[in-house]
């Protein structure tokens, strides 16, 4: 399994309404896509901006590809991106994520996944950087 991740911020007071537009948007392509096996955002508020990560999991990069297109490290953006994103990364990350079997699982077992996320989620590592845009 791969888990791939992309981080962007707003002003703080776009926040829900970035939240609800990813939602609508970037997420709902990410999990109507064969092979993603469940997305996560993460939130938080630093100061004047929202942060956000938002976290997919993936079968394998033939899946990955089904969504990103030919190249699997380009974030994909959507039209009012522009109008809410202060930051963004033009470039993600794609992790390895480690089985549960490994190390540091815990005595009896790994713990439960999050909803929505598959049963290989504990522990991922990572596979590599894509390279920046040249």
């Amino acid at each position: 399994m791969i888990a791939r991740t992309w981080r962007g911020a707003t002003r703080a007071d776009d926040a829900e309404r970035y939240t609800t537009y990813l939602f609508e948007t970037g997420v709902a392509a990410l999990r109507a896509t064969p092979g993603n096996a469940g997305t996560l955002v993460l939130r938080r508020i630093v100061g004047d901006r929202a942060e956000f990560t938002v976290l997919s999991f993936w079968d394998d990069e033939a899946a990955i590809r089904r969504f990103a297109g030919d190249d699997p490290g380009r974030a994909v953006f959507y039209p009012a991106d522009d109008a809410f994103l202060v930051e963004r990364e033009t470039r993600v990350d794609h992790w390895e994520v480690a089985p549960e079997e490994s190390p540091g699982a815990g005595a009896g077992g790994a713990a439960e996944a999050p909803a929505g996320v598959g049963a290989g989620w504990r522990g991922a590592r990572r596979a590599g950087r894509s390279a920046p845009d040249a």
